[in-house]
């Protein structure tokens, strides 16, 4: 039964029809009144199925908001075919087989409701209706939470879903209602779909989050277009499109995505303008099949947390990018099988850890404008039938800047190479192209490096400050083709400047490609095959410091007390060797390499470069520098490169300390085919043959540093002992950071110290704990926070300046 009852306000002008009245249930109470009226139900719960067919208003009593409840046992709680106007209500629906609320027709008004309910679906839009539904919510975690069917439409402002058991909003069979500020989250499907031919979405505002699934799926020839929308934290892809769907997103955001933040396949199209993409699992972008298309223009991909490409385009599909950015990714774009293309304008590629532009599989890949930095390896065409163009490109400070291989067969027209740290163009096993106009300078290795007898072409290219050489051509060997190997037109180089050979070395000798005479023409010096070890020109080096004040350093660090013994002891070894070979007498060898153990930020590298000022002050080695390297340094990509990075990498170490920070990394667990173990080979033979001129110091966790020497025997055999790095305790990081505040002139307020040590025990020491990095960082939040509360102060004193107090300190992590 109703409790209370419903008071009905007519409007009509009928003589025989009664100005206002009471009745005891709602139903009563709509079959009474008449277009116009207002009824205004009283609190309780209503156990009635309201069909509204007239242009009434229904609503709960002012002030009362979720008073009025409709619950009926089965069917449909409110049903609405007239443009009536339904306000304030509450509406719960118990039929797995019917919505919670149904609107069939007219132009109706929905304003305020709070749909709670186990339904098919909370709120849904049929047919003729276009209903403007605004600030409503909906509650079903058995269902849809909004669906919009056969031709339906509307506008949905202000509304929320805050569970659904399927899709959070459904589009299909025609409808096409939009969307304006609203949110869906904790769905189980996606958080908003569509499908079907004809079937369109708009959405202007909206927040999609917390689903278990895609957050926007887009299928079957619908469109959807998203304007300022937030797509984050979905189980699934973030937005997905499939058969011949159409997608616009314009300044919209997609980030906390653990798998593709966009994943087009079957004939999509995606135009994205102005939009981020971060924080992503998998790809950035993914492009499958022929026909399947993404236009993205003035976009940001950024941050992944997986390591697969930032875009991945395969199967056919096609990218383009305009004005875009893509850094700080494993991968940037890679570019797989026959017919797949992408086309890439005056966009920014940085920051990549592997390959900034990958093609391969018969792919092409146009690049024009464009700029690629920071990356291991800057273009790389891959295999046969994979080209394309690259124009115009400046690529900075990558590894290597271009790489060709296996019959791929790219142009590459003015582009410019700068600082690469291995070479500026690889060409090897089989690779071809064609590079005009382009220019290599400041390489650490050679500027165009072509071997096997590749039948590259180079037409006016140019080196510059190439510390191994401006052109290396190596022949393809014995079984080589007559008319194998580059062919080389009015290209130059300095490559000599700034750098001279070895006394002991034999006069450069001019090679030419297939061994044809002029073929290089004005390449100067051109190096055999077998390099001879360059040294640097004449700089003079600045004067060494004594050891007994490099250790007076090493004294002066925090802590590291069993560190320092191990170091003294070692350092007295030597010495007294030097002085009883200088008596005539037998030295004990001294092995010199180390192993250093222990948690990031402890102090490894600084002792490394401590210890090499020493061994160089005692004549043990030329110049005692530190030359710090990791896997990525000395692990190459391609067969034969890791070899030649952990060469280049001792030969910069010449003299002085090679320091390998996480090397457990070279020998990982499921290595497989992993490179690492060649670098680590090469490492071994070169301790060996060089064991005069280089210390090598392996450094990182303390078990898993015991795993890597475990792997090779021959590694174990080269270090002589394993200094052990321990973890700051509360009082050494206090101490590092009032020394810090010494050097930028801050003092620590009374109470401050014994906050700090609180701050430092209470700390977590998870792995990602940075211990000595970790004080410094504390100091560097404190001066800012410091910093903040004293610029508001008109007049500071100097104490104001300089005092850091305990509610500086930042909150704990």
């Amino acid at each position: 039964m109703a409790q209370g009852t419903v008071q009905v306000t007519h409007t009509g002008t009928s003589r025989w029809r009664r100005r206002t009245g009471e009745y005891a249930s709602l139903a009563a109470a709509l079959e009474a009144a008449a277009d116009g009226d207002v009824l205004t139900v009283a609190p309780g719960t209503y156990r009635e199925n309201l069909v509204v067919q007239r242009a009434v208003t229904l609503r709960g009593p002012e002030g009362a908001q979720g008073s009025v409840r409709i619950a009926p046992a089965d069917g449909v709680p409110l049903t609405v075919r007239a443009s009536a106007v339904i306000q304030d209500l509450h509406v719960e629906g118990q039929d797995a087989a019917a919505p919670a609320v149904l609107v069939e027709d007219g132009t109706p008004e929905l304003l305020g409701l709070r749909v709670v309910a186990r339904s098919a679906s909370g709120i849904e839009v049929r047919g003729g209706a276009r209903p403007t539904v605004r600030r409503c919510t909906v509650d079903n975690p058995a269902g849809v939470g909004i669906a919009v069917l056969d031709g339906g439409g509307g506008v949905f402002e202000e509304c929320e879903v805050v569970a659904a058991g399927q899709a959070g909003v459904a589009v299909r069979s025609g409808a096409h209602p939009r969307l304006e500020r609203c949110r869906v989250h904790h769905a189980a499907g996606s958080g908003l779909t569509a499908t079907g031919e004809g079937s369109a979405l708009e959405a202007v505002g909206c927040e999609v989050y917390e689903v278990r699934g895609s957050g926007v799926q887009v299928t079957g020839r619908a469109t959807a277009h998203l304007t300022d929308c937030d797509v984050h934290r979905t189980t699934g892809d973030g937005v997905t499109l499939d058969t011949d769907a159409v997608l616009t997103l314009a300044d919209c955001r997609i980030h906390d995505i653990p798998e593709n933040a966009v994943d087009l396949r079957s004939r999509s199209v995606l135009t994205l303008t102005r939009t981020t993409v971060r924080q992503f699992g998998r790809n950035g972008l993914s492009v499958w099949d022929p026909g399947t298309r993404v236009d993205a223009n003035q976009c940001e991909i950024f941050d992944s947390t997986g390591d697969y490409p930032a875009v991945w385009v395969s199967d056919g599909a096609t990218a383009v990018l305009d004005s875009c950015r893509v850094h700080d990714v494993p991968d940037a774009l890679f570019v797989l099988d026959r017919g797949s293309r992408a086309d890439v304008v005056d966009s920014d590629l940085s920051q990549v850890r592997n390959t900034a532009v990958s093609v391969s599989d018969g792919a092409t890949a146009q690049l024009d404008d464009c700029r690629i930095r920071d990356a291991a390896t800057g273009a790389w065409f891959r295999d046969h039938g994979s080209g394309g163009t690259l124009n115009n490109c400046t690529l900075d400070g990558n590894r290597t800047g271009v790489i060709v291989t296996k019959g791929a067969d790219p142009t590459i027209e003015r582009c410019t190479v700068d600082s690469p740290s291995e070479a500026g163009v690889y060409v090897s096993a089989g690779g071809r192209g064609s590079f005009l106009n382009c220019r290599v300078t400041g390489s650490a290795g050679y500027g165009f490096h072509v071997i096997d007898g590749c039948r590259t072409t180079l037409r006016k290219c140019r080196t510059e400050r190439c510390a191994r050489g401006g052109y290396e051509f190596a022949d393809g060997g014995p079984d080589s083709a007559y008319d194998s190997g580059p062919l080389v037109e009015d290209c130059t180089s300095d490559e000599s400047t700034g750098l001279t050979a070895p006394a002991a070395a034999p006069e450069p000798v001019v090679q030419t490609a297939a061994q044809s005479p002029g073929l290089l023409g004005s390449i100067p010096g051109q190096r055999t095959t077998e390099q001879e070890p360059l040294i640097a020109g004449t700089a003079p080096a600045e004067p060494a410091r004594t050891s007994k004040a490099v250790l007076g350093e090493l004294d002066a660090l925090v802590g590291l007390d069993s560190v320092k013994r191990e170091v003294r002891a070692l350092t007295d070894m030597i010495e007294v060797g030097r002085r009883r070979q200088r008596a005539g007498l037998k030295a004990a060898s001294v092995k010199r390499h180390l192993v250093f153990t222990g948690s990031p930020g402890t102090g490894k590298t600084t002792v490394a470069r401590l210890y090499g000022e020493i061994l160089a002050s005692l004549g043990v080695l030329d110049k005692g520098h530190l030359v710090e390297v990791s896997r990525v340094d000395l692990v190459g990509e391609h067969i034969g490169s890791t070899a030649i990075r952990t060469q280049e990498a001792f030969q910069r170490a010449h003299g002085g300390v090679l320091f390998i920070d996480e090397a457990y990394a070279l020998s990982p667990e499921d290595a497989g085919r992993d490179f690492g173990k060649e670098a680590i080979d090469t490492l071994v033979k070169l301790m060996e043959d060089q064991r005069e001129a280089v210390v090598v110091i392996v450094a990182g966790y303390t078990a898993e540093m015991e795993r890597f020497l475990s792997v090779n025997p021959g590694v174990a055999s080269r270090f002589s002992r394993t200094i052990t790095f321990g973890d700051y305790g509360p009082g050494e990081l206090l101490r590092i950071v009032e020394q810090q505040a010494d050097e930028h002139e801050y003092r620590l307020s009374p109470g401050t110290s014994e906050a700090l040590t609180k701050y430092f025990t209470e700390i977590p020491k998870g792995p990602a704990f940075g211990n000595g990095r970790t004080a410094r960082q504390t100091f560097e939040a404190m001066v800012e926070r410091h910093a903040s509360r004293v610029a508001q102060l008109p007049d500071p004193s100097t104490d104001d300046l300089t005092l850091l107090y305990p509610e500086d300190l930042p909150e704990l992590p």
